[in-house]
């Protein structure tokens, strides 16, 4: 018998790999099916089934792509309604995989289908726990991402409270937790950096697996703090149980090298959102007009999500060379699958055929300390989490909090410009390339908070101002 975790960190998520006996079982696939198809060529074994722990609504699962190649049949839990041929299991149903067992225990609570599944080995013995969204490493799954008008979030704790303590605590203490996520995900508050545990720990460390803690407990502590959703997870939640296009046909839609001429004449007829993937100062450096600079290096999927509201809105590229696959599969992961081509060459060929670039000035922190000095008016903004502003922040400046740019944008004033500042430079490129595509003047602040703090130069605080713009 072999396990594998296959983890995405830039999704803080894990999919599963379980053979025995020639025979394969995949957990929670990412959109591309390839890699299982190969390592299970590689081991001269056969996919047999691909099973989904619930409706993931962070990523675009590959249950049916990987379904279509394979004819392995998909597999959900209890209460689990799908646009496609699906086993719906009942639980403590058992699947045969050579010479071990997979057990469904149902485990509603994240979302009414949510369904661990438990690995009993060659001699029976429970062994591994495929936990879903339902139990992470440190932290339980959030209960308000399945609410409806007939459940509310304090039914679905409840209900998660019933699974955690009749289904999960219940089991050996040696069985090893494998969870859906890690730190990073939002589809948690306090996951650990760890991404597998034994179950013993979590009972000793987990907040929520306390042994002496009530339900009204739970659902106090499970529901406090729980920041709003991306706006993408409703849209990924209907695709994994309706369906999607190929990613195939999707990938090669997305690989049409486009000429500088031809990139501009798509977007004159299209309206295609320019986005830029390259390093934040590459970006600052030369970019075509009105272009959005989310880099790959980053949490690429999760911010475009956050700030492309719509999974059917066209987007163009502009790549380093030889990224374009890599960045139409990263988007496709999150349900952008209408990409429609890329800048052949790059922001190099733009300029070449005569256009114009882009630029954003970017400043060091040094030159930011003489500005704020300088007694003009300076218009400062931080846009990280609220959490981090509220640790420390320089003094007298605003929060304007990145995921929610969209939204606050009529609090600026369009006569103004506005220095902006992150974390390390990542998110503070993002906001300003937002901005300037809206018609903003923007300066950036190299390096962010940590070259601010690092640099002396500032009076900061953790006093809480005002979070909006006049």
């Amino acid at each position: 018998m072999k396990i594998e975790q296959i983890y995405t960190g830039c999704l803080a998520q894990g999919a599963y790999y379980i053979e025995s006996k020639g025979e394969v079982a995949i957990i929670d696939p990412l959109r591309e099916v390839q890699p299982y198809i190969e390592k299970a060529e590689k081991d001269n074994a056969k996919i047999k089934y691909v099973f989904e722990t619930h409706f993931h609504a962070d990523f675009v699962s590959g249950h049916l792509d990987l379904s279509q190649k394979t004819k392995a049949p998909i597999i959900f839990g209890p209460n689990a309604k799908t646009g496609f041929e699906a086993i719906i299991a009942t639980d403590s149903q058992e699947f045969k995989l050579g010479d071990v067992v997979i057990k469904v225990l149902h485990t509603p609570g994240h979302t009414m289908e949510s369904t661990c599944y438990l690995l009993l080995d060659e001699n029976g013995k429970e062994t591994a726990l495929f936990s879903g969204d339902t139990l992470f490493i440190g932290d339980v799954g959030r209960p308000d991402l399945a609410q409806k008008s007939d459940i509310t979030i304090d039914d679905l704790a409840g209900y998660l409270f019933d699974s955690l303590r009749n289904k999960i605590m219940t089991l050996p203490d040696d069985v090893i937790v494998y969870p859906a996520h890690g730190a990073g995900s939002a589809c948690g508050k306090n996951m650990s950096k760890e991404t597998t545990d034994t179950l013993g720990n979590q009972k000793m460390f987990n907040y929520a697996l306390r042994a002496d803690m009530t339900k009204e407990e739970f659902i106090n502590e499970v529901t406090d703090g729980l920041a709003p959703p991306p706006q993408y997870f409703p849209q990924n939640v209907l695709m994994n149980k309706e369906g999607y296009e190929s990613f195939d046909d999707v990938l090669e839609r997305g690989t049409q090298a486009l000429s500088p001429a031809a990139f501009e004449a798509v977007v004159n007829e299209t309206g295609a959102v320019m986005l830029d993937v390259r390093n934040p100062q590459d970006f600052a450096a030369g970019h075509v007009y009105n272009a959005i600079n989310i880099g790959l290096n980053g949490g690429f999927a999760p911010w475009v999500g956050a700030l492309i509201p719509d999974l059917k809105q066209e987007i163009l590229l502009i790549t380093e060379n030889g990224k374009e696959e890599e960045t139409i599969t990263r988007l496709s992961r999150v349900g952008y699958d209408n990409v429609l081509g890329y800048l052949n060459g790059g922001i190099a060929a733009w300029e070449k055929a005569g256009n114009e670039a882009g630029r954003i000035e970017s400043i060091p922190v040094e030159e930011l300390s003489e500005r704020m000095k300088s007694g003009n008016d300076i218009n400062v903004i931080d846009v990280r989490k609220p959490s981090e502003f509220e640790a420390e922040h320089i003094a007298d400046i605003v929060n304007f909090p990145l995921d929610f740019i969209n939204d606050n944008m009529a609090e600026l004033n369009p006569d103004k410009t506005y220095t902006i500042h992150c974390a390390g430079g990542y998110r503070s490129m993002i906001a300003s390339s937002i901005l300037k595509a809206r018609g903003f003047d923007v300066v950036d602040v190299a390096g962010g908070f940590a070259a601010i703090s690092k640099s002396g130069l500032f009076e900061t605080t953790n006093f809480v101002c005002p979070s909006t713009l006049k």
